[in-house]
C-alpha cells in the first residue's frame, strides 16, 4: 500500500490539469442514492468528480443508458455521457454480457473525444470489465476502484442472499493483477485486496471518500423536532434511523429485530429495496408484525440528499447492521450531522466508526446486543452529546478537495509509470 497523498490542495505543485474518464456502467451516478442500484459509490464518483472539475481538471463519466443516450452536464467541468448498450432496463445479473457492448461505446466515445484521456478510472468490477480492453488497445492507463468484492461478500454472505458468481470472483482477481493502479477507500479493502486477491501491494493506493459537512451538519432543535413530527415520531420517542438499500447483506432484519428490545424507540428505514430483493422488504414487514413492533417501524423508501441530511440529523442514533462493508458512507454522514453511530465491527466500517469515540461497534449478530448499545446512547444524553460531538470534529477533518488531490497523485503516478520505458 502506497502512503496516504495526505496535504492541503494548495500545497500541491501547479501541473497541467488532466482529462480524466470515471466509468460507472451500471449505474449513474445522477441517480439517486438508495434508488434501484443507486448507493454510496453513486455519491462517492460524483463527489470525486466534481472535486477533480473544482481543482481544474476535466471529468466526464460514462454510464449505461437505461433508456435513450444522452449527454448531461453535471456541475462545470463534469459531463455524464450515458451510452446505449443492451437497451432498457436490464437485471444487474445480466449485465456482464453487455460489458463487451459497452466498451465498445466507451471506445468509440475515447475516439472521438476533442482531446485524448489522460486516465480511465473504472468504478465496480463491471466497469473495470468492460474499460479493461479499452485501456490496452489505446494505451491508456487504468485504475480500478472495487467499492465492494465478491470475495468478501460471499464470506460473510446471509441466508436469505444469493452468492456471488464465479465470473465475478475470477473478474475481479484478473482486474486486481491488471489494472495500472487501484484506488481502494479503507484499509480494511487493501488487506482484502492484498490477502484475497493477490494485488501487488505497490499499486494499491489508499484514497478513502469523504462528506460534505455542509450538506451533513447539525441543525436547530426546532428543525429536528419538524422533522420527527412528520415522520409521526413523539417527543419523547427515541428515533433510530437505518439508511441504505434494502438487501440481505445490509441486515435491516437485525435492526427490526433490535426494536423488539427497545420499547419507546421508532425505527426509520430509508431505502428502496435493490431489483430482486422485493421479497426481503416483504419480509421486514412481516417480521415486525411477528415481532409485535409493526407501528413502530417506519419504512420511507429512499430521500434526496436534502431530506436524508435532514434524517440523519433528527435521529438519536443511526444503525448500520451490514454483514460487510468495504467503507461506510451513511456513518460518516451521521458523523457530520452530530448524531451517533451503532454498527457492525467488520471490513471498513472500523474506520469510518471509531468505536468509544464516535459511536459503538458491535460484534456479532445478536439482537439484544444491538439493542444494549443502542439503548445506552438512547438512556444516556451526555454520552450521546459526546459522541455526536467527537463525530463531528472527525468528519470535518477530510473533505472531497482532499480527496480529488489524492486521486490526482494516483493519476499522476499512474501516468508517469505508463511514460517510463
Amino acid at each position: 500500500m502506497r502512503p496516504e497523498p495526505y496535504g492541503h490542495p494548495d500545497q500541491a505543485p501547479v501541473q497541467p490539469p488532466l482529462r480524466v474518464a470515471l466509468v460507472s456502467m451500471h449505474t449513474s451516478p445522477a441517480d439517486r442514492p438508495g434508488k434501484g442500484d443507486a448507493g454510496g459509490m453513486n455519491v462517492v464518483v460524483l463527489e470525486s468528480a466534481m472535486a477533480l472539475a473544482a481543482r481544474g481538471n476535466l471529468v466526464d463519466i460514462f454510464t449505461r443508458a437505461a433508456g435513450a443516450p444522452r449527454t448531461e452536464s453535471l456541475a462545470p467541468g463534469v459531463t455524464l455521457y450515458a451510452l446505449e448498450a443492451g437497451g432498457g432496463v436490464v437485471r444487474k445479473h445480466e449485465l456482464p454480457n453487455l460489458a463487451d457492448a459497452f466498451g465498445q461505446q466507451l471506445e468509440r466515445a475515447a475516439w472521438a473525444a476533442d482531446q485524448p484521456y489522460d486516465v480511465l478510472h473504472a468504478h465496480y468490477w463491471l466497469s473495470g470489465l468492460a474499460a479493461l480492453p479499452v485501456s490496452l488497445s489505446l494505451g491508456m492507463p487504468i485504475v480500478q476502484t472495487f467499492h465492494t468484492l465478491a470475495h468478501e461478500k460471499n464470506r460473510r454472505i446471509g441466508d436469505a442472499d444469493r452468492a456471488e458468481p464465479e465470473r465475478r470472483l475470477l473478474t475481479e482477481r484478473y482486474l486486481a493483477g491488471e489494472v495500472d493502479a487501484i484506488a481502494a477507500v479503507s484499509r480494511a479493502e487493501v488487506d482484502m485486496l492484498c490477502d484475497g486477491l493477490g494485488a501487488a501491494p505497490g499499486r494499491v493506493w489508499l484514497v478513502p471518500p469523504a462528506v460534505d459537512t455542509l450538506l451533513f451538519h447539525p441543525e436547530p432543535l426546532a428543525t429536528r423536532a419538524d422533522v420527527r413530527t412528520r415522520l409521526g415520531v413523539r417527543p419523547d420517542d427515541g428515533l433510530i434511523a437505518c439508511v441504505g438499500r434494502v438487501q440481505p447483506l445490509k441486515g435491516q432484519d437485525l435492526a427490526v429485530r433490535m426494536l423488539q428490545h427497545l420499547p419507546g424507540a421508532v425505527l426509520v428505514l430509508a431505502g428502496d429495496a435493490t431489483p430482486g430483493d422485493e421479497r426481503y422488504l416483504e419480509s421486514l414487514h412481516d417480521l415486525a408484525r411477528d415481532l409485535g413492533v409493526e407501528g413502530r417501524v417506519r419504512h420511507i423508501g429512499s430521500v434526496d440528499r436534502e431530506a436524508l441530511a435532514q434524517l440523519l440529523d433528527a435521529a438519536d442514533v443511526v444503525v448500520v447492521p451490514s454483514r460487510t462493508e468495504t467503507f461506510g458512507l451513511v456513518p460518516l454522514e451521521a458523523a457530520a450531522s452530530g448524531t451517533p453511530v451503532v454498527a457492525s465491527r467488520v471490513g471498513g466500517l472500523t474506520e469510518s466508526v471509531l468505536d468509544g469515540e464516535t459511536g459503538i461497534l458491535v460484534d456479532g449478530r445478536d439482537p439484544m446486543d444491538w439493542a444494549d448499545a443502542v439503548g445506552s446512547i438512547l438512556e444516556d444524553v451526555d454520552l450521546q452529546v459526546s459522541l455526536g460531538l467527537a463525530g463531528r470534529r472527525a468528519a470535518t477533518r477530510r473533505d472531497w478537495q482532499d480527496v480529488a488531490h489524492e486521486l490526482e497523485t494516483v493519476y499522476r503516478a499512474t501516468i508517469a509509470a505508463r511514460a517510463t520505458p
